[in-house]
């Protein structure tokens, strides 16, 4: 009762782990939506901001324009009335003179009424761009506010969970004292009971004495007549340890070291090269700045986006092979079997390429149809598709071979022995296939940018995406031509280090041998080993026992560090990916902000040389043009200031300049300190949680460590009673035989009584018979 009562506790305590892991997952899921919204709405800003700096801009431009129309306007007023009293005087002279200055009159008052106009209307389109900006940053405001308040929900659940948590471990603690009270006395009775099968032993000692010299002589006679050799089948010969050489498997690791660095190098490479052809794309033939680019090129960028999940595991896959090859393994086709798992993620890359390829070649064809591209551009495009089609297909034939080398180590009968060599000699003719299409690549991009950086319409972002390109092209083209020497250059010992293996055997038969093989290997070394060491002293039961408790936790404790560990790493590998990707946005966006200033300074030159000649025509005319100065500098508007989260926006008159950096700065300072504030959050929660899920795994092992000792002891208890009984039978039995013999022995001699009874009767007779004989001859 008591144990079903605990399995039931048990059921629902691992329910209510499951639920509470699973709303774990959730909030981890809501965490990381809401990131994914705040990113969404810092590039929503970023875009109004952008939006706003253009119209303050073209409304400076137009403030500037209109004053010098109105002082332009006002030179031709004065103008004209002086020139009102002369055509008084002399009517009749300056009548034609006169018609000619109402003309102009006429026409300058039209011009005047259209830059009016022109003007109302950019007043009206800055107001409202200036309301929509408003709406949008209230907009924004309430849905910060929301996310906070979100934010601060997801923080109780988690409180709440973690008391749970907390809950759950105190039963378990419980618990585990309950069956560890229940353990000691389970312990106690099993003692007893081998106290009582050492005393059926002793009983059944005399017994075993005659069989044990029955059986030492059956072995002497079988270990004489009968021999076995192993070495004659070649399934049994399998399973012998082969000599061990270590130069050999020093070699194979400094092989495998080697090939470990190139594949390292070529992982780079391709890392680069898929990165920067995705930030080629966002700005060539469109700039993704200036207008959007096509949906065929989006989901191509969002394509080579994922290029790090399937180019990272190459590198991880060969690391696990090269950490597979050590001193004391036998390194043959048939062990390798994390040549498997590197071919396995081969695959997963080539099916990466098989997708992203028709989008390549649909891109190259879309730069081809732009107006940019020449006859030139365009046959080196063509020349690019071409070579794209056979990277692909060069990757496609090494995975194959790969593939081949792979199955010995899985399926015994993929591949024959005899064909080992050939598969060997097609994997480096494809490695030297792979460095000649990196060489053409590398030979028609550089031309293909050549070409474009002669464009008038080439831009800096451009030429310096085109460079990286190359570089990486380079980098790929370098380690092709590594990877393929080196190869060619061990093949040979690749083939005759095949034949390793166990003596005067042909080969390995299956994986399953060759895995019974090593286990032997180790079994044998650690036997060598031990004959080496000296004897330790031995331990205490009760201490061994002791100290077997303390031993399980600490290896649950490591356990769960390690599954720590692991997971950081996983998180620091994603943020390097992460690192290296805004790297190179935080290069193009520099090279960009250079640009903009570099604008800013060219406009800010024209204004000040625009300004100078204002100057000049005032000096001319200072009296009359005081008064329109006043009326003026009364319309322009005072500077507004709107204080917000986000920084301090002013409006000024041309002659006072926005702070635009300090305000990007502002902007910039509040969402990191935001971002820094969330992820603080969001690594607390994380750690709490691996921290929880730690113990709560380490307890519930602890328990089943438990469950299984109880097991044991009761198992031990049915086999010792078992074993009682079976003693008792084979005492009844001997003692009932003892019985049969001894009344068989007193039958046979109340048999032989008997008949010796008769024997003297008759010796009686006899000598009766004899003596009357004798007294009759007498008589005679």
């Amino acid at each position: 009762m008591a144990s079903a009562e605990l399995q039931g506790k048990y059921q629902k305590l691992a329910q209510e782990y499951s639920k509470l892991r699973a709303q774990n997952q959730v909030l981890k899921k809501g965490v990381v939506d809401e990131q994914a919204n705040s990113a969404a709405l810092k590039e929503q800003l970023k875009m109004k901001d952008q939006s706003l700096r253009k119209l303050q801009q073209e409304m400076d431009s137009l403030t500037f324009r209109n004053l010098q129309l109105a002082k332009r306007v006002e030179l031709l007023q004065d103008e004209l009335a002086l020139s009102e009293p002369r055509g008084k005087k002399n009517k009749k002279s300056g009548e034609s003179s006169s018609q000619l200055s109402q003309e102009q009159k006429s026409v300058f008052d039209e011009d005047l009424q259209k830059k009016i106009e022109e003007n109302e209307r950019l007043h009206i389109q800055f107001f409202e761009a200036d309301e929509q900006h408003k709406h949008v940053e209230a907009e924004l405001r309430s849905r910060l506010a929301t996310l906070e308040m979100e934010a601060a929900q997801h923080q109780a659940v988690v409180d709440g969970l973690t008391r749970k948590y907390m809950e759950t471990i105190e039963k378990l603690q419980n618990d585990k004292a309950k069956l560890e009270v229940k353990s000691q006395t389970l312990e106690k009775e099993a003692k007893e009971c081998r106290l009582r099968t050492e005393e059926c032993q002793l009983q059944l000692k005399n017994l075993h004495e005659d069989l044990s010299g029955r059986l030492e002589e059956s072995l002497s006679i079988i270990t004489e007549k009968v021999p076995f050799n192993d070495t004659k089948y070649s399934q049994y010969n399998a399973l012998n340890v082969p000599l061990h050489n270590r130069r050999h498997q020093l070699k194979m690791r400094d092989i495998a070291g080697q090939a470990l660095a190139f594949v390292q190098d070529l992982v780079t490479a391709l890392l680069n090269f898929h990165t920067y052809t995705e930030q080629r794309i966002q700005i060539f033939p469109i700039d993704s700045a200036i207008d959007t680019i096509s949906p065929l090129n989006q989901k191509f960028s969002q394509y080579l986006h994922e290029n790090a999940s399937y180019v990272r595991p190459l590198e991880e896959g060969m690391l696990h092979l090269f950490e597979s090859i050590t001193e004391d393994t036998v390194t043959v086709l048939e062990t390798t079997v994390k040549l498997k798992t590197f071919s396995e993620h081969l695959t997963s890359y080539i099916c990466f390429l098989r997708k992203i390829l028709p989008y390549q070649l649909k891109s190259l064809e879309e730069e081809c149809e732009s107006s940019l591209c020449t006859s030139a551009l365009r046959a080196r495009n063509l020349e690019l598709s071409q070579d794209m089609k056979k990277m692909t297909a060069v990757f496609e034939k090494l995975q194959t071979y790969i593939g081949l080398l792979a199955l010995p180590s899985t399926e015994p009968d993929g591949l024959l022995r005899t064909n080992y060599g050939s598969v060997l000699t097609n994997v480096g003719a494809a490695l030297h296939g792979f460095h000649d299409v990196m060489k053409d690549i590398s030979k028609h991009y550089n031309q293909k940018a050549t070409i474009e950086h002669e464009l008038p319409t080439a831009t800096q972002k451009l030429i310096t995406t085109n460079d990286c390109i190359l570089s990486s092209v380079a980098a790929l083209t370098n380690g092709a031509g590594k990877i393929a020497s080196f190869f060619s250059n061990n093949v040979d010992y690749f083939i005759a280090s095949l034949s390793y293996g166990p003596k005067a055997a042909s080969d390995f038969i299956s994986p399953l041998s060759a895995e019974c093989m090593l286990q032997y290997k180790k079994k044998a070394a650690a036997y060598m080993k031990a004959l080496r060491k000296p004897l330790v002293e031995s331990v205490p039961y009760e201490e061994a026992l002791a100290n077997r408790r303390v031993l399980l936790s600490s290896t649950e404790s490591r356990e769960g560090l390690a599954q720590q560990v692991q997971q950081s790493l996983e998180k620091i590998s994603k943020l390097e990916q992460e690192k290296e990707h805004w790297m190179l946005e935080a290069q193009l966006a520099k090279i960009k902000l250079e640009k903009e200033n570099q604008r800013i300074a060219d406009k800010l030159r024209s204004t000040s040389s625009g300004q100078g000649l204002g100057l000049a025509q005032e000096n001319a005319t200072r009296v009359n043009a005081a008064g329109r100065e006043e009326a003026s500098a009364k319309a322009v508007p005072e500077p507004t200031h709107s204080t917000s989260l986000i920084g301090i926006l002013t409006r000024t008159s041309d002659n006072e300049l926005p702070d635009v950096e300090s305000r990007e700065d502002l902007i910039k300072n509040h969402y990191m300190a935001r971002i820094v504030e969330l992820t603080s959050q969001l690594q607390l929660a994380d750690s709490k949680s691996v921290h929880f899920y730690a113990e709560c795994r380490a307890l519930s092992k602890r328990l089943a460590l438990a469950e299984k000792s109880k097991e044991a002891l009761t198992e031990e208890m049915k086999v010792a009673g078992q074993s009682i009984s079976r003693l008792q039978d084979e005492l009844t039995t001997t003692k009932r035989s003892y019985e049969d013999q001894l009344s068989m022995m007193s039958d046979h001699l109340c048999s032989m009584n008997e008949t010796l009874s008769k024997q003297r009767e008759e010796i009686d007779t006899l000598k009766m018979s004899s003596k009357g004989n004798s007294k009759k001859n007498k008589s005679r």
